[in-house]
Parts: C-alpha cells; sequence; structure tokens
C-alpha cells in the first residue's frame, strides 16, 4: 500500500496549533468650516488664505486652509481648498473629500487632498444669498494605520463598546419605571426622578431637597416649548443631544435650550448650546445671539458676537435688522462694548 503523506500523527505525537490574524485599522471623523461674510475675504490675494482650527483624527492633527483668491497665479478667479497635515505620526493611510454646502445642499465635492480649482468665485457669489454670503466646508477625513498582525491566542477576549446612553435612552423612550410625568404644552413626558436628581442640582432640590413638591406626580413647565424639553431630557440620560434638535438650520433653538440649561443647571449642555451658537453667528441672527450671552453670562459667545460685528463693514449691517433694536433696549451697555470693539479692529 502505498504511503500517504497526510496521515496522521504517529503514536506520542502531537499536533500545535497557532493563530494570527492580520489587523487594519481606521478612524473616521467629519469637521466643518464655517465661512461667513466671503465677500470681506476675497481680494486677499493669490497665495493669501484663511485656515480652519486644528482638528485631530487618528493621533494626527489637520487643519483646512482656503485660498479666496486661489493658491497660485494661474488659479486667479477660482477659491483653491486644501487639507494640511500639521503633526503627529507619519506612515498612515488617508481618505479624504471636501465639500462645498450652501443652506444645507452640496454644490461642490472634491477628493483626494482638495482642489486647487474648489469652486470659480463667479460661481460662487450666484449661489451665495444676497444678504449672508456664508457658506460650509464639510470635510470627511479617514485615516488608516497601517496593518499589523496579532496573535490571537493573545487576545480572545473582545470587550464591546458600552451601550449605557441607549440603554437610558431607552428607559426613557418607553418610560418604564417613571415616577414623574412633566406637562409641557400639550405633551406629557415620563421621566424618573432619580436620573434627574443625579445630573441637575436644581431637579435634586425639586425632588428631594428643601424645594420638594408635595407629592405631586405631574409637574407643569411653563415658558418653554416641547421640543425644547424633550431635547433636554434626552441630554440629561444620554449626555448629547438628539440628532434633529437642530434640524431646521437656524439658531434658534440652541438659544432656547441654553436657556433652559441655565435654569436647570446643566453646564455642560449650556456650553454645548454656547460652542453650537459660536459656529452659527450671522448678521440677521447676531444682535440676540448676543443679549442672549449678555443674560446668560456666557463670556466666549458674548466674544464672539462682538467680534463679528467689528468685523469689516458688518455694523451697519446688524443696525438694520430687528434684533439689534432689541438689544438697545434690552441691554444698552453692550453698545458700548461695541463701539469699543469696532474702533479697536479700525486701528489694526
Amino acid at each position: 500500500m502505498a504511503n500517504n503523506s497526510t496521515s496522521a500523527p504517529k503514536h506520542g505525537q502531537y499536533l500545535s496549533k497557532t493563530t494570527s490574524r492580520c489587523v487594519a485599522g481606521s478612524v473616521a471623523a467629519m469637521d466643518d468650516f464655517v465661512v461667513t461674510s466671503f465677500s470681506l475675504i476675497e481680494g486677499m490675494g493669490t497665495g493669501k488664505f484663511v485656515s480652519s482650527a486644528t482638528f485631530t483624527v487618528g493621533g494626527r492633527d489637520w487643519n483646512i486652509k482656503l485660498y479666496p483668491d486661489g493658491i497660485y497665479t494661474e488659479h486667479k478667479g477660482c477659491a483653491s481648498v486644501l487639507l494640511y497635515f500639521l503633526k503627529g505620526a507619519a506612515g498612515a493611510r488617508v481618505k479624504f473629500s471636501l465639500e462645498l454646502c450652501l443652506v444645507d445642499k452640496s454644490v461642490q465635492v472634491a477628493t483626494g487632498r482638495g482642489w486647487f480649482k474648489f469652486i470659480k468665485k463667479s460661481e460662487l457669489q450666484e449661489l451665495l444669498p444676497p444678504k449672508d454670503d456664508s457658506f460650509t466646508i464639510k470635510c470627511v477625513l479617514t485615516v488608516m494605520d497601517d496593518p499589523h498582525t496579532q496573535d490571537v491566542s493573545t487576545s480572545t477576549v473582545i470587550v464591546p463598546q458600552s451601550k449605557l446612553h441607549q440603554d437610558l435612552s431607552h428607559m426613557l423612550k418607553t418610560g418604564e419605571g417613571a415616577d414623574v410625568t412633566f406637562s409641557v404644552g400639550a405633551q406629557l413626558f415620563p421621566a424618573h426622578k432619580c436620573m434627574l436628581a443625579a445630573r441637575s442640582t436644581v431637579f435634586k432640590a425639586e425632588f428631594f431637597g428643601a424645594m420638594k413638591e408635595r407629592d405631586d406626580q405631574c409637574i407643569k413647565i411653563d415658558d418653554m416649548e416641547p421640543t425644547i424639553f424633550e431635547a433636554l431630557l434626552y441630554f440629561v440620560y444620554t449626555g448629547s443631544l438628539p440628532d434633529d434638535c437642530d434640524a431646521d438650520g437656524s439658531n434658534v433653538a440652541m438659544q432656547h435650550l441654553l436657556v433652559a440649561a441655565d435654569r436647570y443647571g446643566l453646564d455642560r449642555l449650556r456650553m454645548m448650546c454656547e460652542a453650537k451658537l459660536c459656529q452659527d453667528i450671522d448678521a440677521q441672527t447676531v444682535a440676540t445671539t448676543l443679549v442672549l450671552a449678555e443674560q446668560h453670562h456666557c463670556t466666549q459667545l458674548k466674544d464672539a458676537c462682538l467680534g463679528f460685528i467689528a468685523s469689516r463693514n458688518m455694523l451697519g449691517v446688524v443696525m438694520k435688522t430687528d434684533g439689534f433694536k432689541h438689544l438697545i433696549t434690552s441691554c444698552p451697555l453692550v453698545m458700548k462694548e461695541i463701539l469699543y470693539k469696532v474702533a479697536a479692529a479700525g486701528s489694526e
């Protein structure tokens, strides 16, 4: 009988088995670069740029540079947009896309590291609204680390990501175990006293302290829209904002949510709203946003509003808005700060 080379091992012999796998990881993130008043930076000159803030993806720092008059002379008449690697570990592969958005509508997309001729300025001017020539450059960046071999025998336990926020969100949505109900407008919101008290000192005092309600199981909330209170509850349970919190693209919802956060002592939520409002300042709403910042002691938001108003040729536009009339009536002392800021900007 012929010998078989794949026959079983002889008596006394043992087979050993090892397993390894190739692991290729990646990290993806999105950064929005909001450009306000493009007409004020147009004409800077070829090679001149404005830069986004530095953002970190995959342990590496990046930023986006917009060249309003093109990066080189041959690109005159076009705006250039490019991604720049600043610092961090080398050797990573990058997938990258840029997207120019006007009123939440994509009008131009670039791949690679950006485009020297991202968009013609004549086309951009036609697309921009006449009263607010602002737009957003969306950067979607994926950083892929070099693949490496991993010995499976030394790493066999894969720990899943925490689902705590999902579980708490489900508990809020179903109302299971709720021991208090809030009446806001025409809507009812069941909730859990212990959860609210753990997250807010105001709720804690209301339920368990000197401000404790009698034994009411239903508490009426005045002067607040149901959608705003719903977003506030969602933050209390999850630490984040619902996806549709600012679906209309305006900053009105963020303004109301900031007021609600301040009312219930939710400092992180208040700062999240403040950061969002800093990114969405425009000529039509900057005055009302400044009033809000002054009344709720939002220092960074106030500085951002003053800086926007003091920028070139902006004060006259803002003064024509209804919000500016409200500003003069509500916070007359802020006018002194505006004038000082405008004077300081003019002397630079």
